[in-house]
């Protein structure tokens, strides 16, 4: 891979983890409800789990599903339901230390689960091997999926810390109510592309 390219695979990588999408979101909304610090295994998961998810597309996962259609539904069908599950379960989520004492972040392995129905986890891993691994080659793939997990840590891990950041400011109940609806909104309104597709 040349360096022309290299470097815009790190731009690719770049502005396709830091813009708004699911992961993102979930993050705001657990650095504002839990913190930086305690959401940060949720942000490993997420470059973890995304990473290696780039890695399995370009070892021949994207093949599966083009060759058999219903994957795909059954992919947008699963998506769809855990992330309205997930949006009724931030709309509810209480004030830190107040209401559910069970309320926790999501752990490293949920969150790197949850890339397997992230529609915008699955665009940016098809996107990024179509342009910079087209042909599979086990040392392009690699090196994607390695570009992906500097990457998209720090770029995730933004959304975090502003949450905490606005955290003090929601330490009113009503407004701290306001701002989950508006995360579970959100979430809701990504879909709208998968919907489309």
């Amino acid at each position: 891979m040349t360096y022309d390219i290299l470097l815009a695979l790190i731009a690719f990588a770049f502005v396709t983890s830091v813009t708004p999408g699911p992961n993102n979101m979930m993050l705001l909304a657990s650095g504002v409800n839990f913190g930086f610090r305690r959401t940060v295994p949720h942000m490993l998961g997420i470059s973890i789990g995304h990473s290696l998810m780039v890695f399995l597309v370009g070892l021949g996962l994207a093949g599966i599903m083009h060759a058999w259609p219903p994957a795909m539904v059954v992919l947008k069908v699963a998506s769809v339901a855990y992330m309205l599950w997930l949006s009724w379960k931030i709309a509810h989520a209480s004030a830190p230390g107040e209401g559910r004492a069970g309320a926790r972040p999501f752990s490293f392995g949920q969150a790197a689960a949850f890339q397997r129905v992230n529609p915008k986890a699955w665009a940016m891993a098809l996107g990024a091997v179509a342009a910079y691994a087209p042909e599979g080659a086990l040392h392009q793939v690699a090196l994607v999926a390695v570009v992906f997990a500097m990457v998209n840590l720090p770029s995730v891990a933004v959304w975090a810390y502003v949450g905490q950041q606005v955290r003090r400011w929601l330490n009113d109940p009503a407004r701290l109510r306001a701002f989950n609806w508006t995360m579970a909104v959100l979430l809701v309104l990504s879909l709208v592309p998968v919907l489309r597709m």
